[in-house]
């Protein structure tokens, strides 16, 4: 048998295979395309050659676990279906606190019964203006009323109030009412034991002339004496200014002076303490007050016009109430209430009556300047 021409023979008796006349030729190939082998193939590492570049390594690949097959259900005895476990109760909502703002509740109204509620609104409100702006009218003192109404207006509208039964003598118990009602509070606040804050001469401030009228002259001095009644030795007492200084022991204290006026002054003062008044003069039995005069006053014009206070027993005790003689260290002036005062730091200045002429020690609450006035009668600090 005879090979092809110009063809070697195959290994294993081989024959080529013609080609299918179907087949369609592979691309040709330009000979740029072409790469040389030894361009292909990088040269060898030798000595003086760069590193051939190293491949990173690739991650390992995480072996992937099948899921496991859900357990079968195995029927219950009997042929029963399994029990189903029970859902998780969901806790109670805590509740809102009675300070916590409640949720907003909507509610329907209908139109006309809202536009009548809104009526009746603006006519309380206004009846409760005229209301008030009446009552203020009658508790407002008389000077206050003619300098807001003047002339004919004041006396219109003082008839209207009487007619209606507000009266100026109903003014003055509803007002008295209301102060009694204050200083029984007050009173029940308040503590014997308190004690006012004491300071150091070097804090003394200066001390005003607080008469609320014109200063006496220094013309009661020398014939000055203090009268005591309702002693329990049924006695009435006549003491000179002499026999109070030669017998009791003098106290000190820098204590606050305050005003009702709104002003104040820490002052050092001297005298007597009323308790230690009271053991050398004990009142009589059931005595609760005492009270103080002052013979010696003045008013604004000059006139006389005597002064008077209401003190209970148990403020006299009180350790930081004197009778004062003294003042920074000398003598009571005429213009501080020579030659004898009160002083209980513990209650307004009102109450700190000058030159003391009397006291009387009485069962039953003894009149008070002031009070008479509209003031208070506790006025304690």
């Amino acid at each position: 048998m005879s090979e092809p021409e110009g063809g070697a023979p195959r290994p294993g008796g081989e024959r080529e295979r013609p080609a299918d006349e179907g087949a369609r030729p592979g691309p040709r190939l330009d000979p740029a395309d072409l790469i040389p082998l030894a361009e292909s193939v990088p040269p060898a590492a030798g000595p003086g050659a760069p590193p051939l570049p190293v491949a990173a390594p690739s991650p390992p690949e995480t072996p992937r676990v099948a899921p496991r097959p859900a357990p079968a259900e195995v029927p219950a005895p009997g042929g029963r279906p399994p029990a189903t476990p029970p859902a998780a109760r969901t806790p109670p909502a805590p509740k809102p606190g009675w300070l916590a703002e409640r949720p907003e509740v909507a509610i329907e109204i209908p139109r006309r019964r809202l536009a009548a509620q809104s009526r009746r609104d603006f006519m309380l409100f206004w009846a409760g203006v005229a209301a008030a702006a009446a009552g203020a009218w009658w508790l407002l003192p008389d000077r206050a009323r003619s300098r807001l109404a003047p002339g004919r207006a004041f006396d219109a509208l003082d008839s209207i109030a009487a007619r209606t039964g507000l009266s100026r003598a109903r003014r003055e118990h509803v007002l008295d009412r209301a102060l009694t009602f204050d200083d029984d509070v007050a009173e029940a606040l308040y503590s014997k034991d308190h004690s006012v804050r004491t300071y150091s001469r070097s804090e003394m401030t200066p001390l005003r002339n607080n008469y609320n009228g014109r200063t006496p002259g220094p013309e009661y001095l020398p014939t000055w004496r203090l009268g005591l009644t309702g002693l329990a030795s049924g006695r009435a007492v006549s003491l000179a200014i002499e026999d109070l200084l030669g017998r009791f022991t003098l106290h000190e204290q820098v204590t606050r002076l305050v005003c009702v006026e709104g002003w104040s002054a820490v002052a050092w003062w001297g005298g007597i303490r009323f308790a230690d008044f009271l053991v050398a003069f004990p009142p009589a039995p059931g005595a609760r007050w005492a009270a103080m005069r002052s013979a010696v006053n003045l008013d604004g014009a000059g006139r006389s016009d005597p002064y008077y206070v209401s003190i209970e027993l148990a403020t006299a005790r009180h350790p930081q109430t004197l009778l004062a003689t003294h003042h920074a260290g000398r003598p009571l002036t005429v213009a501080h209430g020579a030659p004898m005062r009160l002083l209980a730091p513990m209650k307004l200045g009102l109450k700190n009556i000058k030159a003391v002429t009397d006291i009387a020690y009485t069962a039953r609450e003894p009149a008070d300047y002031w009070n008479e006035r509209g003031y208070s009668k506790y006025d304690g600090l």
